[in-house]
């Protein structure tokens, strides 16, 4: 958040006076505690607040009550689950710091928010309520989309309530199919005869006959704000029955004549601050005398609060007030009828007094609802520091939008501050037409000392940053479109143009400067590069976005064939992430990369530990990548393991959650897939996917595509084997001696190596046993200082011949070892003694947690797969166990040995490592 919560928004409101006892919604509040989400949905001034209000005034045991009233602000994502989780925190107070930390920079995609939050939630023992009142003014699709996804997965002690003058976009018909819906609508809001007349005589002291109350109560039509607005009318009148008699007219009307009734009725003093104020969203007496350049604001508050004049308390020491919504409506249509020339000078005072008070959106909004853009245009200047630092860019780019564009344009801070909100999304359309815009007018306006002239600048460190600033987003776009080049020629003047102490403005274009050599297959120079912009950042205290260059340094390390520098880089990168107080984000990555390294080494237990502690961590605990690179990860070990279904499964979810963050895509799940269908004997599948890509064995070959030609590569050689085609193995065999020759002019150890091994392969195919040996040895000779094992185990029984041809030819121990990790493979399915038809490894997961007490969603999510998958599994396993339900094929798997032996066990309810 740029500036401080807004504590008033989660206070529940204060119960009002003298209520009218409503025990038939009362009662169904109740019975939609036991469900996902009670709506109650109606126009305002039909009593929703209050009705909640009273509701939750009844305090109940084991039940604790979080409040939310959102405003326009809201839609903004991180302002919207920023205020969420503190919230829930308010009365729970160890929920959500996991997803509090996802909040802070650099951000994250929602589902890892709520993924963090609903483990939390999951774990409290108590009942919860969650209400969101106001929701109507929730706009933002992102945000629609998070909610859907919260109730999608809430647990069972948590219930959410929203309260909203229109439907919201959330999967109501389908939750109202599964009974997970609780309505409360304008029908049932409506006060009947006998409440109307309980409300008129009791609460509002009117003696008004029986066919009175009822003529009332008709043409309001149940209408509770009309009828408080009527009733107010009716204080003092001598002609109750020709009132009640002329009062018609729809709801507008109906406002707009009441209300004329109660201002005429009130002082002139009382009137005025009820117009001049009502341009507030929040009353405050400080804030009220800025905007009425009087004194006594707190004392008239505390006047119309005793008078219940449609003021709602925010909070327990009566210091915040909000007018009834309605009321406030009315206010502000009368004011601009009455005194349309105060409004703007109304909006500036407040905007100068929430200014003085820190509390700058509000300044910016009352700046912009005064039309005062110049000034909002300074104010949105000054917080772009703090907004891009809380990663607020969605709210940066509203108040950027509802500035005149030829304002925007004239000065250069905000345009270039534009340009990040843009590019924080993803989006170039428009970017270098802005940044020209931005540079023009700098040149223009440069004085020779360096000022800025005739431009209007409040933000001086930002203006003088702006020559590196225009040039690291013109690299930033030109890598985005995929032009090297460009990125390397802007990237150096950023760096020539930053100020020396300026920490921060050298380090992202020293970082782009590393992806672009990287895109370009230059990895000692790509190295060097990002370890400057790491240090970089390091001085900068930007801790977090160090590990995410540890990320890239580690993959570098492994395309060099490094992998001891790369273990390295992660175990340094988690103990900076481990000694923070709170741990970083980014020590989950950590855990994920060694976890990857550890299965390249063979150490299938070992990698399997940390990606269980990856995700113990949460993804509150991951950069953005997280969630990619951990099913890339599981899906290398699912297929290690001899579940390639499973791998496939994860593969697909991997790909749905790619997230590129700048750096080149030079693994792609696509080819990761192909290879995984070459490997299961589907090769025609990965050559259909290589057409597809418009890969050919005579393409000019780049570092980016390096890996999917030598995919293509693979798929050739096994249709050779399948078919004898001799046209494909002359192929690869071609497409191959490219690919070595292109990765060792690149020093990508790692391509040398995964190229030599398919090399090995085609020779033996070819009947060429000499070449292939040559290949392997050459091979063995770069892998083994490194600790590879399954880019040679993968390779299946070809390989394990050829090992087992150099074995006689005097093996060493690493080719021992290699083809012991043959042996283990096998070993998998051949321990399952009895069973006709072997489990799969996957399928053996899901057997351990079917002894579990988990159901089969919670065992879909505990597994990261769907649900289908799960009772595709389960159908397999009664299969081939002989079964019909759970409690048998758990039965079965104990007489057989199953659930002693393999990589994971059920503790408690969780998967931890197999003993």
């Amino acid at each position: 958040m740029a500036g401080p919560l807004l504590e008033t928004k989660l206070h529940v409101p204060r119960a009002r006076r003298g209520l009218v006892a409503r025990p038939r919604l009362t009662e169904r509040l109740s019975r939609g505690a036991e469900t996902s989400l009670t709506l109650v949905s109606a126009p305002a001034g039909f009593g929703k607040t209050t009705l909640l209000t009273d509701w939750l005034g009844s305090p109940v045991e084991g039940r604790s009550v979080a409040w939310l009233s959102l405003d326009q602000r809201d839609n903004d994502p991180a302002v919207f689950w920023t205020y969420v989780v503190a919230a829930l925190q308010a009365v729970e107070p160890d929920t959500g710091a996991g997803a509090r930390l996802l909040l802070q920079p650099p951000g994250s995609p929602s589902e890892a928010i709520l993924s963090s939050l609903l483990n939390d939630l999951s774990g409290i023992p108590h009942d919860v309520v969650l209400v969101l009142d106001d929701y109507h003014v929730i706009e933002a699709g992102e945000v629609q989309h998070g909610m859907a996804f919260l109730l999608g997965h809430l647990p069972p002690q948590v219930h959410l309530i929203i309260a909203t003058r229109a439907d919201p976009s959330l999967p109501l018909a389908r939750m109202r199919v599964r009974g997970e819906l609780v309505e409360v609508r304008v029908a049932d809001l409506r006060f009947t005869a006998d409440e109307a007349a309980a409300y008129l005589d009791e609460v509002m002291g009117l003696a008004l006959t029986a066919e009175d109350v009822g003529a009332l109560e008709r043409r309001t039509e149940g209408w509770i704000a009309a009828l408080q607005l009527a009733a107010l009318s009716m204080q003092g009148r001598d002609d109750v029955a020709g009132f009640i008699a002329g009062f018609a007219g729809d709801d507008r009307y109906v406002v707009d004549f009441l209300v004329e009734e109660v201002l005429q009725r009130q002082s002139d003093s009382v009137r005025d601050f009820l117009l001049q104020t009502s341009v507030l969203t929040r009353l405050d007496g400080a804030l009220c005398d800025a905007v009425t350049g009087r004194d006594g604001g707190r004392a008239m508050l505390d006047a119309l609060d005793r008078a219940n004049l449609f003021l709602v308390p925010l909070d327990d020491r009566r210091r915040w007030y909000r007018y009834h919504h309605l009321f406030a409506d009315v206010l502000r249509a009368r004011l601009l009828d009455e005194q349309p020339g105060r409004v703007r000078e109304l909006h500036l005072r407040a905007s100068e007094w929430c200014e003085q008070n820190g509390e700058r959106p509000e300044a910016v909004q009352h700046a912009l609802d005064a039309g005062d853009f110049e000034r909002a245009a300074g104010l949105v200047e000054l917080a772009i520091p703090a907004l891009r630092q809380a990663r607020q860019e969605a709210t940066l780019r509203r108040w950027l939008e509802a500035l005149p564009d030829e304002l925007l344009r004239s000065r250069p801070v905000l345009t270039i501050g534009y340009v990040g909100s843009l590019m924080s999304r993803g989006d170039v359309d428009g970017v270098e037409e802005r940044l020209d815009d931005a540079e023009r007018c700098l040149h223009a306006a440069r004085e020779p000392d360096g000022s800025a002239g005739d431009v209007v600048v409040v933000d001086q460190a930002g203006y003088r940053a702006l020559p590196s600033s225009i040039a690291t987003y013109r690299a930033g776009r030109a890598l985005v479109l995929g032009d090297v080049a460009a990125t390397m020629t802007y990237a150096r003047r950023a760096l020539d143009l930053a100020v020396a102490d300026d920490h921060l403005a050298r380090g992202a274009p020293a970082a782009l400067l590393g992806l672009a050599h990287w895109t370009g297959g230059q990895l000692d120079t790509a190295r060097r590069w990002y370890a400057d912009a790491t240090a970089s950042l390091a001085a900068a205290g930007h801790h977090s976005d160090v590990l995410g260059g540890a990320l890239v340094l580690a993959d570098i390390a492994v395309a060099q064939g490094r992998l001891r520098e790369a273990m390295s880089t992660y175990q340094r990168g988690l103990h900076r992430a481990e000694q923070s107080d709170p741990p970083l984000r980014g020590a989950a990555d950590m855990h994920v990369g060694m976890g990857q390294l550890l299965c390249e080494r063979g150490d299938l237990d070992g990698a399997l530990r940390h990606l269980l502690v990856s995700r113990e961590l949460g993804e509150h605990g991951g950069l953005p990548q997280n969630r990619y690179r951990w099913r890339v990860a599981m899906a290398r070990i699912r297929a290690a393991e001899g579940d390639p279904e499973g791998a496939l499964g994860l593969l697909g979810e991997a790909e749905r959650l790619y997230v590129g963050d700048f750096s080149p895509e030079v693994r792609p799940v696509a080819a990761l897939r192909a290879r995984l269908r070459v490997a299961q004997g589907r090769w025609a599948e990965a050559l259909s996917w290589a057409r597809e890509r418009g890969l050919a064995v005579d393409d000019e070959l780049s570092y980016l595509r390096e890996f999917e030609h030598a995919t293509l590569a693979r798929a050739l050689v096994a249709r050779c084997a399948a078919e004898r085609d001799e046209r494909s193995i002359d192929e690869a065999a071609r497409l191959l001696e490219r690919l070595l020759s292109a990765a060792e002019d690149g020093s990508r150890t790692g391509s040398v190596i995964d190229v030599l091994v398919v090399q090995a392969v085609a020779s033996r195919l070819r009947g060429d046993l000499p070449a292939a040996l040559g290949s392997l040895h050459r091979a063995l000779a770069l892998a083994e200082p490194e600790g590879y094992v399954r880019v040679f185990v993968d390779e299946g029984p070809p390989m394990a011949a050829l090992l087992r041809a150099a074995a006689k030819r005097g093996a060493p121990g690493y080719v021992r070892r290699l083809l012991a990790g043959f042996d283990d493979t096998a070993s998998g399915v051949a321990v399952q003694r009895g069973v006709i038809d072997p489990l799969s490894a996957r399928e053996l997961d899901v057997l351990r947690l079917l002894g579990s007490d988990l159901a089969g969603p919670d065992i879909a999510r505990e597994l990261v797969v769907s649900l289908n998958t799960v009772r595709t599994h389960t159908r397999n396993i009664y299969a081939k166990l002989a079964v019909t339900n759970r409690r048998a094929a758990v039965r079965r798997a104990e007489e057989l040995h199953l659930l002693s032996r393999g990589r994971a066990v059920v503790r408690q309810g969780s998967v931890v490592p197999g003993r």
